[in-house]
């Protein structure tokens, strides 16, 4: 058993390995951050903003001056650690498909969650539903723009 294991372990770690080359902005680590570092990826392909360097503490990227803070999932929740100027939030599914799930003001995510006790992870989750149904409350003006495609 412990030797199939091991060979999953190299096979992942050639995908990213690859990964890293294609998109050296992100390092693709096994750790836990893996789906958020795809997500920037995606989300840099599909909208109109400019990943930042490396880990910054609360923003992903940058578009028209406007801080980002990129959260993606693969379940049904998306986290917030603390109030960012905007919050792009993602889902990914198990096709690969990407549905945004939230796009705006990160106010309006931070005052579903502002009364709440933070758990020992410090980040706050939210669910899929109530994000979307938030997401249909923000006018595109206040949307960060998806590239002409």
């Amino acid at each position: 058993m412990a030797n199939s294991i091991k060979s999953y372990v190299k096979k992942l770690l050639k995908i990213i390995a690859s990964m890293q080359k294609d998109y050296p902005k992100r390092k693709f680590t096994l750790d836990g951050r893996l789906v958020g570092d795809i997500g920037e990826i995606l989300a840099e392909q599909i909208y109109d903003l400019q990943l930042l360097d490396g880990q910054q503490k609360d923003y992903d990227a940058i578009s028209n001056g406007r801080m980002i803070q990129i959260k993606t999932t693969m379940k049904n929740s998306l986290t917030i650690g603390d109030l960012p100027e905007y919050y792009l939030g993602l889902r990914i599914d198990d096709n690969g498909n990407v549905e945004e799930i939230f796009n705006g003001p990160g106010r309006l995510v931070w005052d579903l969650v502002k009364h709440r006790k933070r758990p020992k992870s410090y980040l706050l989750s939210i669910s899929i539903s109530a994000l979307r149904k938030l997401n249909a409350t923000v006018s595109t003006k206040d949307k960060i723009n998806k590239k002409n495609t």
